[in-house]
């Protein structure tokens, strides 16, 4: 990338702690034009950090609200215009600032607005103005943040080994916004930036207060689905009263299925139900993955895959995974199973059927019945516990769950079904 200055102000920032109440200041280092950076110390701190930001890709529906990267959007009421957004047009004069004091002015408003926010972290805060050529006119803007490093130390000689170095500043926990974004090189969207913040703690996007950030993909898929169990449940019970006593039932108990962290298979739907919503949502997002686990045994895929590659059915009482491929891979470390010639599936069939009959005659002959440990709700959504000893519990292979019997053999796994 053709890269070049055409207008930069360096600010230093002196906090005190991370409280809104403690002492906070900055002071206006300098101002340089092109030719001024060009020789100065920043040209080599800063003309790689400029290339990194403008090829680091970012999705405007992330895989998590955590991820480091973002795209924020201005805030514009309908039928408005971008110019009715004051952080647009405190960028846009950024971007037109032709004189170095104009260009000051508005970096100066720009930090005033950052010291607002209610953690600050001392360091040097920067405000450029950078080209891209040959595609564009007009520049981009750069806001770098760099905290002061502490307990950084120099070589100095044999007598005392190290001298400490004050107000030192570091590129590896850079946080900075570009604007405008450019998804692809050439192609600008100008109602969008692009910010980046490693740090758990969001206050260097928080000063910017008319820029939202769309919702992670988990979310919007979420959301997408519980739009079709909506429609699902006005077909299903269309001509009965809202307070239907079957209808409720089935509205509390999809509620209980979505705010869960560990669902079960709710077996509402038919196959090619499932196969229509997962057609709206793979427009929304085409590479949605797909996963699950079968009584502790991981599956994971594309959720294209599912009805095409990956098969969910039934086997008498018990649930079956089908995965169809062209080829087997393993890896780390060698087992038997590589040596295996594959049998036909209707043999395998056979095999799981006289599998099934083996053990259910050995539940009658030995009367053995598995507990299991519940959880229920009641009519308000406590939750209290119970022990279902009069149900058995799915075996490891897969079986169904039955009445109130539940048996979860999971590990933990806190992401969600689709990233």
């Amino acid at each position: 990338m053709d890269l070049s200055v055409h207008s930069l102000s360096f600010f230093v920032i002196q906090s005190e702690g991370f409280d809104s109440d403690t002492s906070k200041t900055y002071k206006h280092y300098k101002t340089l034009n092109g030719e001024q950076y060009e020789s100065s110390a920043l040209k080599g701190f800063l003309d790689g950090e400029f290339v990194r930001i403008m090829k680091r890709k970012a999705e405007l529906h992330p895989s998590s609200d955590n991820v480091p990267t973002k795209i924020g959007r201005f805030i514009v009421e309908p039928g408005h215009e971008w110019t009715s957004n004051p952080n647009y047009n405190l960028f846009q004069r950024l971007r037109i600032a032709y004189s170095g004091e104009a260009f000051a002015e508005a970096a100066d408003e720009l930090v005033r607005m950052y010291m607002d926010t209610a953690a600050v972290r001392g360091g040097a805060l920067i405000v450029a103005a950078v080209k891209l050529q040959p595609y564009f006119d007009e520049p981009f803007v750069f806001v770098l943040k760099c905290d002061f490093e502490p307990n950084i130390a120099r070589i100095s000689d044999e007598t005392s080994l190290i001298s400490h170095v004050d107000r030192a500043i570091s590129a590896r926990n850079l946080k900075w916004i570009q604007y405008p974004h450019m998804p692809e090189e050439g192609m600008l969207e100008e109602g969008e930036l692009k910010i980046h913040q490693a740090s758990h703690a969001r206050y260097f996007e928080d000063f910017l207060r008319f820029v939202t950030y769309e919702k992670p993909i988990p979310e919007v898929v979420s959301d997408h689905v519980m739009d079709m169990v909506h429609h699902y449940m006005e077909d299903k019970w269309q001509g009965h009263e809202p307070d239907h006593e079957g209808r409720q039932q089935e509205e509390q108990s999809l509620e209980y299925w979505a705010a869960g962290e560990k669902r079960e298979l709710q077996e509402k739907w038919q196959h090619e139900q499932v196969m229509e919503a997962a057609a709206r949502l793979v427009e929304v997002k085409p590479e949605l993955d797909m996963k699950f686990k079968l009584d502790g045994v991981s599956v994971r895929g594309k959720l294209t895959d599912y009805g095409s590659r990956i098969h969910l059915g039934r086997l008498h009482d018990r649930y079956v995974v089908l995965i169809e491929g062209d080829s087997f891979e393993f890896d780390k470390g060698i087992s038997p199973i590589e040596l295996l010639h594959p049998d036909e599936l209707e043999a395998v069939l056979e095999r799981m059927r006289a599998n099934a009959a083996e053990a259910s005659a050995k539940v009658e002959q030995t009367g053995v019945v598995h507990a299991s440990h519940e959880v229920e709700y009641d009519g308000d959504g406590a939750a209290s516990t119970y022990d279902a000893g009069d149900e058995v519990a799915a075996a490891a292979s897969g079986e169904q769950m039955t009445g109130q019997a539940a048996v979860d053999k999971a590990d933990d796994d806190e992401t969600p079904p689709w990233d």
